[in-house]
């Protein structure tokens, strides 16, 4: 008896390639994913109650999470078009979503002007539109080493703003001004790298604008 194989014969003698098939969308790296959605509404809630050392540390549990969702996905071999779009979508929310509710609270203490809020929120936006046209177009759009840094350094804010509340309101003594100079330079270095990866990820989408023009042509 033949055995069984993994290609079929086609018309004309041909190997058939089987048909590829997204994996579950219970995988490992997609609950992760779910996780980091919870963990951002716990997040959420954690603000409004002022919760400060827990923030920072659901904050921190959820990017932990990010970062095994893309290492197991890698290690396993799992590419699926559900987790190809929720986990960035996710990490929007959670980001996002962290620094507008953080916009009510004294600027004196989160360093967070609205202006510099809106300029996360809209990168994040833009960012989202352009992947929907980038893939239109089966162009690459991976995170660069500039959105890395960006991510890197909005992480870092948060967990320092958390900081400096968790002291305002426990240990004011204890806020020096070195808090602060420290809170200062990653809030500037973390806008000017959100508005640098935004032009990047613009200029990208340029490109191929232009190269389908030129097609056209």
């Amino acid at each position: 008896m033949a055995t069984s194989t993994t290609t079929d014969l086609a018309a004309g003698g041909t190997l058939r390639q089987p048909l590829r098939r997204d994996p579950s969308p219970f995988n490992i790296p997609n609950q992760l994913t779910a996780l980091r959605f919870v963990l951002a509404i716990v997040l959420y809630v954690l603000i409004s109650y002022h919760e400060w050392i827990a923030c920072g540390l659901v904050f921190a549990a959820a990017a932990v999470t990010d970062f095994l969702d893309g290492y197991i996905a890698r290690l396993q071999g799992i590419v699926s078009t559900l987790g190809r779009n929720l986990d960035p979508l996710v990490d929007k929310v959670l980001i996002c979503g962290a620094y507008i509710c953080l916009v009510p609270f004294d600027v004196q203490f989160t360093g967070l002007a609205v202006w510099m809020v809106v300029i996360v929120v809209s990168r994040e936006l833009l960012v989202t539109s352009l992947r929907s046209y980038m893939e239109q177009h089966h162009a690459a759009f991976g995170a660069d080493w500039m959105g890395k840094i960006k991510m890197a350094l909005q992480c870092g804010v948060l967990l320092i703003v958390f900081w400096i509340l968790h002291l305002q309101q426990t240990r004011p003594a204890d806020l020096t001004p070195g808090w602060f100079t420290l809170r200062d330079v990653l809030v500037y270095g973390m806008v000017i790298s959100t508005v640098a990866s935004g032009v990047t990820y613009l200029w990208q989408a340029f490109q191929v604008y232009r190269r389908e023009q030129a097609e056209r042509v």
